[in-house]
């Protein structure tokens, strides 16, 4: 078990077990039972496992829907961040979870990405689980991709670029339960279609989320084993991918959740759970996101981007009139107007809640309609500006030099590359941003809400 010292907890252990129904827990662990708590839908289960059962990999899927019960129903501490967690889960063959590389490469992993402590114990299944029907689904080709999928920005972008690349044939992995493309895929009909698991915790406390980059990267290393894939595409473009770790708020860990040296912790307990081998790469990882979006929009047949979402919020609190929309102000949807600003997309008003960034007072800026304004939105809005700007700020060479060599090194280790060329790449990434970021500043105009903000432009 490995991780950040900063960020060791120091409290008392949440202690779960994940269990069958009609099974007793450790005294004072809370429980989490399969099929109530932890429930993987037999349908979904026929799409993933069309090929053939996979009794490993389907305990896979059960200790990512553990580490997400884990990751809701404890809340991070008000000084610090990191929590402990000891955790024991049902699973078909012990002695494979039991075995010290399988062991040591599933914690450090999810110490790493969580910034938290975790404990695994494994104890056998009273009952197997039943083997979902066989269905007749469409085989991937040989020299194919999979490639994780959602409704953002990169994902559609880099989908259009690939098949235009005709680098071999894309295996698409849902990422989520919905999508810009759901009303034209039958999703009974299709691998991979969605997210077999849903997680229902007595209650959530806590929002952070780390373990969703856990939970993406098992889905999509386990459809690579089912399609007989190893090279997985991350669509992330380099401000997505490194941002969050070069930039972060307070006492906040990194966020490794996109970052090559995460997949790189994932290939190595994948490698020890099975006998297939995966590896994640990044084609985008040194472009900014406009400029995977202006390289989009050169197809011959460019990607409808307005249909995508990259808001962070839930609808009730953007929706306008009863239609839900992006907010327009959160560090992902900033991202996101910089960028469809940069690649000359224009979007229609309506996409988002605050339709007018160029005001001088944040609240005028929203529709004349909405009505739930909220402190919390400001901060919303205030935190977007402020990781832009903070990335942007990163482009000067005297500013955190040892941040961003830190950074680089960490990247060029993932990647298998020299360190001073990747240095070279990050420092231009920002270069680029930075100037993204000072048009778009600029052409809001100079008493702008984001002008008041954006120390890197005003200097």
């Amino acid at each position: 078990m490995t991780g950040v010292s900063a960020y060791r907890a120091s409290d008392v252990p949440l202690t779960v077990d994940v269990i069958e129904a009609g099974t007793a827990p450790r005294p004072g662990a809370k429980a989490a039972l399969l099929g109530q708590h932890l429930h993987l839908d037999t349908r979904d289960l026929e799409a993933f496992f069309f090929a053939r059962w996979d009794e490993r990999l389907y305990d896979l899927l059960v200790v990512a829907a553990a580490v997400e019960f884990c990751d809701r129903v404890k809340r991070r501490p008000a000084q610090g961040w990191a929590r402990t967690f000891d955790v024991r889960i049902a699973v078909h063959d012990v002695a494979l979870w039991r075995k010290k590389e399988v062991l040591t490469s599933l914690e450090d992993a999810l110490c790493f990405l969580t910034g938290d402590v975790w404990r695994f114990h494994f104890a056998a299944r009273k009952r197997p689980e039943p083997e979902p029907r066989q269905v007749t689904l469409p085989l991937p080709a040989a020299g194919a991709l999979i490639m994780p999928y959602s409704e953002g920005l990169d994902s559609l972008a880099v989908h259009a670029l690939t098949l235009e690349a005709k680098q071999g044939e894309l295996v698409r992995v849902r990422l989520g339960s919905g999508g810009v493309d759901s009303k034209a895929v039958n999703k009974d009909r299709q691998p991979f279609a969605r997210v077999p698991y849903r997680v229902s915790p007595p209650a959530s406390p806590e929002s952070s989320a780390r373990s969703r980059g856990f939970k993406f990267a098992v889905v999509t290393a386990i459809a690579a084993a089912m399609s007989n894939i190893s090279r997985i595409v991350v669509t992330e473009s380099g401000q997505g991918a490194l941002g969050p770790v070069l930039v972060r708020t307070a006492h906040a860990y990194p966020d490794y959740r996109v970052h090559p040296a995460f997949s790189r912790k994932m290939e190595s307990l994948f490698s020890a759970l099975t006998d297939h081998t995966i590896h994640y790469e990044y084609p985008r990882i040194w472009h900014t996101k406009g400029e995977t979006l202006a390289a989009a929009m050169k197809l011959a047949r460019p990607p409808d981007f307005k249909r995508t979402r990259s808001c962070w919020q839930s609808a009730q609190h953007v929706s306008v009139d009863g239609v839900r929309r992006q907010c327009g102000v959160c560090a992902a949807c900033m991202l996101r107007r910089l960028s469809m600003f940069t690649a000359g997309i224009e979007e229609p008003r309506d996409t988002y809640v605050w339709e007018n960034l160029a005001v001088a007072d944040f609240g005028s800026g929203a529709a004349t309609s909405f009505q739930r304004h909220t402190a919390a939105l400001r901060e919303h809005g205030i935190a977007g500006v402020l990781h832009m700007d903070n990335l942007a700020a990163l482009a000067s060479p005297s500013s955190q030099p040892r941040l961003v060599r830190r950074v680089a090194r960490l990247t060029a280790d993932a990647l298998g590359e020299d360190e001073d060329a990747v240095l070279d790449h990050v420092r231009a990434l920002l270069g680029r941003h930075a100037e993204e970021w000072r048009r778009y500043v600029t052409a809001q105009g100079e008493h702008s809400f984001l002008g008041r903000y954006a120390a890197s432009v005003a200097a």
